[in-house]
């Protein structure tokens, strides 16, 4: 085709320069070629084109398959573009099938997961409110009490994971403070007895619009990952304009060095998903500071 308007247009040019035809008339056939071969160019064009709108208005996350069917082709498509069609037919379907099995999992993982962790939870508090039991036994409900919790922040951690595109940040609009609160109070009934202390600093206040439990679970991390580098010492969280900060600070000897714990993985893949900054600072060897920022906080 394009080929063609070349010709033409030389054939043209020639009929100029040697007087065969006027300026005028050598100059308008060159429009018209040009025209004839847009509009050719065009019609040859209007499948790929179709095919891109497609694509590009493609949810992966609710995948139709019959968007790239043959049937939904121009007649015009040729053999390339209609295996092309073809591939992308097939990856959609593959792409629907592993959402269908991840939506699956995910519901029946989160039943089938939490259901025995809350038997053990009612069960570990049934027990620890016994009369007589011994000051062993009372060590031994606390550390089910802190396993079990330990536990289902993991399992809370996993599935925020495993959900994908549904992110699970919902409609819900919650206070920073009031969040870290709760679950610093219930971090120290867990705890309770253990050599580390945990506090809670205040100068700023604000809100964020998603979910409070994934924001529980990544700030549930970070402390996990800081009791990871403490043998006795204080675990201080600070809420800033704008920003959450998780320090630890020994008080006897150094941090101990831990390597990438899972704990800190799973905090940098959470806030990787929701767009949070996470940074981690290390100071003087005695002092290791997470901090994540919110891109868009709202006031409490």
């Amino acid at each position: 085709m394009f080929a063609l308007q070349l010709a033409g247009v030389v054939i043209a040019v020639l009929l100029g320069v040697f007087d065969v035809a006027p300026l005028a008339a050598v100059l308008a056939l060159i429009g018209v070629i040009s025209v004839l071969a847009w509009l050719a160019a065009r019609r040859e064009w209007a499948p790929v084109s179709a095919l891109a709108r497609v694509i590009d208005g493609w949810n992966e996350q609710q995948p139709d398959p019959q968007l790239f069917s043959l049937a939904r082709l121009s007649p015009r498509t040729d053999a390339d573009l209609a295996r092309l069609a073809r591939g992308l037919y097939g990856f959609a379907e593959r792409i629907a099938g592993y959402n269908e099995r991840e939506r699956n999992f995910t519901r029946d993982a989160s039943h089938e997961l939490r259901s025995p962790l809350t038997v053990i939870k009612m069960s570990a508090d049934m027990l620890g409110d016994e009369a007589g039991l011994s000051e062993f036994g009372d060590r031994s409900v606390q550390r089910i009490k802190r396993a079990a919790r330990e536990m289902e922040a993991l399992v809370e951690s996993l599935l925020v994971l495993a959900r994908g595109g549904d992110q699970g940040t919902g409609d819900e609009e919650f206070v920073v403070n009031e969040v870290l609160r709760r679950e610093l109070g219930e971090l120290r009934q867990v705890l309770e007895g253990q050599t580390v202390e945990f506090a809670l600093e205040e100068p700023a206040r604000f809100a964020l619009h998603g979910s409070s439990r994934v924001f529980a679970v990544l700030c549930w991390q970070l402390i996990r990952n800081a009791c990871q580098h403490l043998d006795q010492g204080r675990v201080v969280l600070t809420v800033l304009p704008g920003a959450v900060t998780v320090a630890c600070l020994a008080q006897a000897g150094r941090l101990r060095a831990e390597g990438q714990a899972f704990e800190l993985t799973i905090a940098q893949r959470i806030s990787e998903r929701f767009a949070w900054t996470l940074e981690l600072e290390t100071r003087e060897g005695n002092e290791r500071v997470a901090s994540i920022r919110f891109p868009h906080p709202l006031p409490a």
